[in-house]
């Protein structure tokens, strides 16, 4: 007669369980940044609003954006430019952009440090869920910083005019720093892949 015999299971120490514990710390971050989220809908709709009231002609929408666009002080243009559209939209994407980065931090970080959201099945999972771990994260969230930088720097170029050359040579350096971070990023990721794959087939 077999007896089935169940593998005894390790024994989690006190100080290892408290540790352990310690990731729901973790959480009131995240629904910080979940505030954070509200208020930059609450900034979108503002800056949406002022921007439809600019073109139907209403003057205090009009001021705010034009300061929005070219804060120093002068004539007052009496109807909004194609170009203080265009930055303002370029604004917007901006806080979408951000709003999307927050999304990742706020979704994917919780699912890697904190807990298992257990949306296997879901209509409605992130397609990039499936497969985040704490090196996919930091690559898509360098990206996202990329994409929030590349607006920025078109943004200022759009403005060009409102810069001095010191800011625009600045912004450039700075997009580019991003760029080559990202790509240091993948790289070192490649790298430590390619050592975990060489290792695993050596063992077999």
């Amino acid at each position: 007669m077999k007896i089935n015999q169940q593998p005894d299971k390790k024994r989690i120490s006190a100080i290892a369980r408290f540790l352990f514990l310690s990731r729901w710390l973790q959480l009131p971050l995240y629904l910080g940044l979940v505030l954070a989220q509200c208020v930059y809908v609450f900034h979108f709709w503002i800056e949406l609003v002022d921007l439809v009231g600019a073109i139907m002609g209403d003057r205090e929408s009009l001021q705010h954006i034009l300061h929005i666009v070219a804060p120093e002080e002068g004539a007052a243009p009496m109807k909004i430019t194609e170009t203080a559209i265009m930055l303002v939209v370029l604004g917007l994407i901006d806080v979408v952009m951000i709003s999307n980065l927050l999304i990742m931090v706020i979704i994917g970080g919780y699912e890697t440090f904190v807990s298992r959201m257990n949306l296997e099945g879901h209509p409605d999972q992130p397609e990039w869920l499936s497969h985040v771990n704490a090196a996919v994260l930091k690559i898509k969230l360098s990206t996202a910083i990329i994409g929030i930088s590349s607006i920025h720097l078109l943004k200022t170029f759009i403005n060009a005019s409102a810069y001095n050359e010191k800011t625009l040579i600045a912004q450039t350096g700075i997009h580019i720093t991003f760029l080559l971070s990202a790509m240091a990023i993948a790289y070192t990721d490649r790298l430590m892949s390619e050592t975990l794959h060489s290792n695993t087939e050596s063992d077999h």
